[in-house]
């Protein structure tokens, strides 16, 4: 299997879960997806988010409505260039006036893909009004602005989970 690595027990616990693997082989398509049965929706990154996440209407439509519901919406590294046009029943991006943090221009340059992109991340937070928060780069940080919490990069996912499953069970109380 192309970009996993069986050495590492956490890949290896999931690969090897009859329940798991058969969840990633049966995911629905967005068209499948009530956004009403959900309480979050949360974004991966990877590059290939940059292409395949920002025209996706119907990713958009399940994430503006799971927020408006008071929903969470998550997203870390690349994952959210989901966010870029999402737009409220306002009419404001989800984005606007909100604290994001994303895989950073300065990030984006030092692995050398800043002209592979069809945009930045952190500029395009920037234009559409967000305050983008960033650590040094390759270094953990979350952000959480209401019921958004974004990640960094990689060293930051596993703090998003954190703050997106305290969001969660706060909705509980």
């Amino acid at each position: 299997m192309v970009g996993v690595d069986i050495n590492d027990l956490l890949n290896k616990a999931f690969l090897e879960n009859p329940e798991k693997m058969a969840q990633i082989e049966n995911t629905l398509a967005p068209h499948q997806v009530n956004p009403a049965e959900y309480e979050a929706i949360f974004y991966a990154g990877g590059h290939g988010t940059m292409w395949d996440f920002p025209e996706n209407s119907e990713l958009a439509n399940i994430a503006s409505s799971i927020y408006e519901r008071g929903g969470i919406v998550g997203a870390v590294c690349h994952g959210p260039a989901g966010l870029v046009n999402i737009k409220l029943s306002n009419g404001k991006h989800l984005v606007a006036g909100k604290k994001i943090s994303c895989f950073t221009n300065e990030e984006e340059a030092a692995v050398g893909l800043t002209q592979v992109v069809p945009f930045l991340l952190e500029a395009k937070f920037i234009e559409l009004g967000a305050s983008v928060e960033k650590a040094a780069n390759f270094q953990p940080k979350v952000s959480v602005s209401e019921r958004l919490v974004t990640g960094q990069n990689p060293a930051s996912a596993s703090l998003v989970a954190e703050e997106m499953v305290k969001l969660l069970k706060l909705q509980l109380v």
